[in-house]
């Protein structure tokens, strides 16, 4: 059955090349499109090597092509008398009138549809995360004041051959609080912040996304100083040269080499922040491009202490400093993720004893809080019933124990595993530095 997706391909290809030398340039990619749709379906189901990379150049031509006519359309530029092959050759006069369009006031209309799109990752407001709201990474803070803080605040430090540091890798375990430390540098800096993932950047359009990366980097210096944030990075620059590695794959990481050898040379006061799982995914060229490569560790004991404190907040609860420690102690091997879900799991552990209760009392305040039978002053009633009494404003969660923490932590284990702990330990010992 697949060979019928293989000889549609074939037949809205050849009808594509026939409107494409006819000069009908919108029909011509519209079956041209269609065409590689049948391609890519049959090349699922092709066991020959050989011939499945004849089809995927055919494909890759005919890609192009329809990239070429994209262009030419949406310039306005759709005159009939061109052929396929003389179109090709035109293009760069396309282009041409495009730049001096630039250059006379008017923005390129396909640069600002792209800077359009981009739009959406500058982060508008600030994410209100202060340094203090992170837990330790001392290391990492500091790093990150000098390359943030003191070229803004004391830029007569940084003269002669004394630059900040322009890229950041910030790697470790999932959950270890690597975009946390990223919100906090987008607080406390006054710079514009871009913050992007591998969707904003990955176009199906071929050649569209390495414009992306450009234009990216484009209003980072236009808006500098400004500070891109790319999470997940290994998602856009794993190895070159793997097997499962696209074209388009590849020039997304040459534009962004070119882009971050560009950052470093100028004065453009751009700030690379990049964060990754898996640093040993990431291409070597990649790699070297940040200066600073820093390792965000699991949380230490004082850490995962003041964590707790953190998440809980202002929400009633009657845990001594004692009780604390001892919460850190027990969550040796948590990720700064994995305390946040416990201490989220335990916020309910009141409103689900409300729920349950068979007993409330009522304090000198007019509130109702569930109560053991035995405690003076207890009556037997429901949640509901209190409800349909209409005093629902007036029933209250007791506080938060001790024992609620206790009835989570015995269920809920550490999703770091001590792999994942040796795997970023020796890229530590390698290449990077601890945060």
């Amino acid at each position: 059955m697949y060979c019928d997706f293989l000889v549609h391909g074939k037949e809205y290809a050849k009808q594509a090349v026939k409107e494409d030398d006819s000069g009908n340039y919108n029909k011509a990619f519209q079956l041209y499109m269609s065409a590689l749709e049948y391609f890519h379906t049959h090349l699922k189901y092709e066991k020959n090597p050989q011939i499945g990379k004849t089809i995927r150049e055919k494909a890759m031509g005919y890609l192009r092509r329809a990239e070429e006519l994209r262009a030419i359309l949406d310039s306005g530029d759709n005159r009939p008398t061109l052929t396929s092959n003389a179109a090709v050759a035109a293009q760069p006069k396309v282009l041409a009138k495009t730049n001096n369009q630039e250059k006379g006031g008017k923005e390129d209309p396909e640069k600002a549809k792209l800077r359009e799109g981009l739009d959406s990752v500058i982060v508008r407001e600030k994410p209100n995360v202060k340094w203090s709201d992170v837990a330790g990474l001392e290391n990492a803070k500091k790093s990150l004041k000098e390359a943030v803080i003191l070229p803004a605040r004391f830029p007569h430090f940084f003269t002669g051959k004394r630059k900040p540091w322009r890229a950041f890798l910030l790697y470790g375990p999932p959950g270890t609080g690597k975009s946390y430390l990223a919100k906090a540098v987008a607080t406390e800096a006054d710079s514009t912040f871009f913050s992007v993932s591998s969707s904003d950047l990955v176009s199906k359009w071929m050649g569209e996304s390495e414009k992306l990366v450009a234009n990216l980097f484009q209003m980072a210096r236009d808006s500098a100083p400004s500070i891109i944030f790319i999470d997940e990075i290994d998602a856009l620059c794993g190895q070159r040269g793997e097997g499962n590695e696209s074209e388009a794959s590849r020039r997304i990481k040459t534009e962004l080499l070119v882009q971050m050898q560009g950052v470093g040379n100028d004065d453009g006061k751009v700030l690379i922040l990049a964060a990754t799982n898996t640093p040993y995914a990431l291409d070597q060229a990649i790699r070297r491009r940040f200066d600073k490569r820093i390792y965000i560790p699991l949380p230490d004991l004082k850490a995962r202490q003041y964590m707790f404190k953190v998440h809980l907040g202002d929400t009633p609860h009657s845990l001594t400093e004692s009780d604390f420690e001892q919460l850190a102690y027990k969550t040796e091997g948590f990720s700064g993720s994995d305390i946040s879900v416990c201490v989220k799991d335990v916020l309910f552990q009141p409103v689900r004893e409300t729920q349950d209760a068979k007993y409330f009392v009522k304090t000198n305040d007019g509130l109702w809080v569930p109560c053991e039978p035995t405690q003076k002053g207890s009556v037997k009633i429901t949640l509901e019933e209190l409800d349909k009494r209409g005093l629902a404003s007036k029933i209250l969660p007791p506080p938060i124990t001790r024992s609620d923490f206790d009835k989570v932590l015995a269920r809920q284990k550490p999703t770091v595993s001590k792999t994942d702990l040796e795997v970023h330990e020796r890229f530590t010992n390698e290449f990077g530095e601890d945060g």
